[in-house]
């Protein structure tokens, strides 16, 4: 039987040292071996706990090693990395077990000469942690202590806070920090809830349904692979979440309408926007990455959908499509900072300056395709982030210099109406929401 911590190991190596995203990375290692569904679990907790918890981690390095994280060999670092999670967070493994399994993984990875300091400072670890509730030391200030104690990064709390205040941002890292749900979109035009409910049940998978919307079912609990559900093969339903799906019931296409999703790959929403115009009409899906418009065309075949066409290219270079849709969404390139919990390396890899970057990008799809409504027509602008620089900012500076353009808050029987905030857009907490963080807003072409 394959070692998981090794496994995990050399996942983390990648992530680490190649800067490959943790999904591709741990699906690399996974395809490699023959594991049982117990150590799948457990090689999927620790790669994607030690993401999250990278930052901590190196804090306690630091508190008890004698170099600090950033002067330790990158390998030696992911061993010390994963030997501290396994003490942290994994209730399920004895303090005996995590030291003595770090210290063969060590000694199996050519560090038998350190494998003393491995020792040493896990048990230096663990005879603090029965004395304290906690060994980690933290800072003081807000930021800082905020950041170690949840792994994140300076600058995002600091943009959290000045939204939410301090027990509001504590509340989201510690959402951010679990694992997320899974969530279905029910294809209406193939069956009902109730028969994918039920066809669920029998074979042991709870669902339960969502408040606000109609499509969604949430899976409660283990599943297996995904592919083996009842009603995958048949179309039934589609993985999305809750949050994505509200977008697109705002922007809410009519049977017939001409639609254009600027930046549809992987195709979640465009798919979506077909089940709710009965697959009737035309929508034309864009995007520049014709890799991830693969995905796209699996999906249209397997929920058998007829009325999306594929575009392949820049959405800011489209001029034939001037003046031709009815709804138009942009579902705009962003930092993701919503979606930190599914996708946890994207709080190391984002920055102020790549922020400020895609705040320009997102501004520019936003005005061409405000170029493709008819007068009286609708867009939304959604992200999947929580950062106003790519969110209200965006949408402010679209309205100062677009004078008939206005923001349409979603009418009473919308999904979306109870998400709705008083300045007319949605602005999704995932702490507050149980869902992804999103931002979304739709918007009405008032020329003649």
């Amino acid at each position: 039987m394959p070692n998981p911590r090794q496994l995990a190991f050399l996942a983390l190596r990648e992530i680490y040292r190649r800067g490959v995203f943790t999904d591709i990375a741990l699906n690399q290692v996974l395809k490699t071996a023959q594991l049982n569904s117990v150590n799948r679990r457990l090689v999927t907790e620790l790669v994607y706990g030690i993401v999250r918890q990278r930052r901590t981690l190196d804090a306690l390095i630091d508190q008890l090693g004698k170099k600090k994280a950033h002067q330790q060999p990158p390998d030696f670092r992911i061993i010390l990395h994963l030997g501290l999670y396994q003490l942290r967070k994994s209730e399920r493994i004895p303090a005996s077990a995590a030291v003595n399994t770090t210290v063969e993984l060590a000694k199996e990875n050519k560090f038998k000469g350190l494998t003393g300091v491995v020792n040493g400072l896990l048990r230096q670890y663990v005879r603090l942690a029965a004395k304290t509730a906690d060994p980690l030391q933290l800072p003081t200030e807000p930021v800082q202590r905020l950041g170690v104690l949840h792994s994140f990064p300076d600058w995002i709390i600091k943009m959290w806070l000045e939204q939410l205040g301090e027990a509001a941002t504590e509340q989201l890292c510690q959402w951010f920090n679990q694992s997320p749900t899974i969530d279905l979109r029910v294809n209406p035009l193939r069956v009902s809830m109730e028969e994918v409910e039920i066809a669920m049940g029998a074979l042991g998978v709870d669902v339960c349904r969502l408040p606000h919307l109609p499509q969604a079912l949430r899976v409660r609990g283990g599943t297996g692979a995904i592919e083996q559900l009842p009603g995958f093969r048949e179309g039934w339903w589609t993985i999305q979440d809750s949050s994505a799906q509200l977008v697109s019931h705002l922007l809410n296409p009519q049977a017939g309408d001409v639609v254009i999703d600027a930046c549809a790959a992987p195709g979640g929403k465009t798919t979506h926007l077909a089940e709710l115009m009965a697959d009737q009409g035309k929508i034309w899906a864009c995007d520049r990455a014709a890799s991830r418009l693969k995905k796209l065309r699996e999906n249209l075949q397997r929920l058998g959908l007829q009325s999306i066409e594929i575009c392949t290219g820049d959405s800011r270079n489209f001029p034939q499509f001037t003046t031709v849709a009815d709804a138009v969404l942009v579902d705009a390139p962003c930092s993701g900072n919503g979606t930190l919990h599914r996708r946890p390396d994207i709080r190391w890899r984002s920055t102020p300056e790549t922020v400020t970057e895609l705040a320009q990008l997102q501004g520019e799809l936003l005005a061409q395709a405000a170029t493709w409504v008819k007068p009286n027509g609708v867009l939304v602008y959604a992200t999947c982030t929580l950062h106003p620089q790519e969110n209200e900012r965006v949408i402010e500076s679209f309205l100062e210099n677009h004078p008939h353009w206005h923001i349409e808050p979603p009418p009473p029987s919308s999904s979306a109406a109870a998400f709705c905030s008083p300045q007319g857009w949605i602005k999704v907490w995932p702490h507050q929401h149980q869902m992804d963080g999103f931002f979304m807003v739709r918007l009405k072409n008032l020329s003649r």
